[in-house]
């Protein structure tokens, strides 16, 4: 049986006053933020970024957002996001995040993020673009035709 290949990075982060809440706690809306922080730098490692998307003709806007809180981070927390590509033979993008507090290495977040793809003119694809299917190949993924 193959190993599986897991696509994975990694991107470390300090806690800014502007993404607290009066609590100094971070406010739930950043979260969202890691998380795209996150996507960007899985594209850069794993040369799967927007703007190459784009250049092949389609977009790939959220469609689905998932936190659950584990701990709370704080103002000038040190923290790192984990980012890891779920393998689907869907027509859409899922990637699994873990945020830890790098002080004590607990687990404060996890959650997932699903995008689908849309041509230029904005027309859902039922179908993985042939791009996605050879950046698959490319990555040793796992590819039904």
């Amino acid at each position: 049986m193959a190993e599986e290949v897991v696509l994975q990075a990694e991107k470390e982060f300090h806690i800014r006053f502007s993404e607290v809440d009066s609590m100094q706690i971070v406010w739930h809306g950043s979260y969202a933020l890691y998380f795209e922080d996150a996507r960007e730098e899985f594209g850069r490692k794993y040369q799967l970024e927007y703007m190459r998307m784009y250049e092949f003709g389609f977009l790939a806007p959220l469609v689905e957002l998932k936190f659950n809180y584990k701990r709370p981070l704080k103002y000038q927390d040190r923290a790192k996001v984990v980012i890891k590509f779920r393998n689907t033979n869907a027509a859409k993008l899922i990637f699994d995040y873990e945020i830890y507090n790098l002080a004590t290495n607990e687990l404060c977040v996890t959650g997932y993020t699903t995008q689908v793809f849309l041509d230029t003119n904005y027309n859902l694809m039922w179908t993985t673009p042939p791009f996605i299917k050879e950046w698959k190949k490319m990555h040793n993924l796992q590819v039904e035709d």
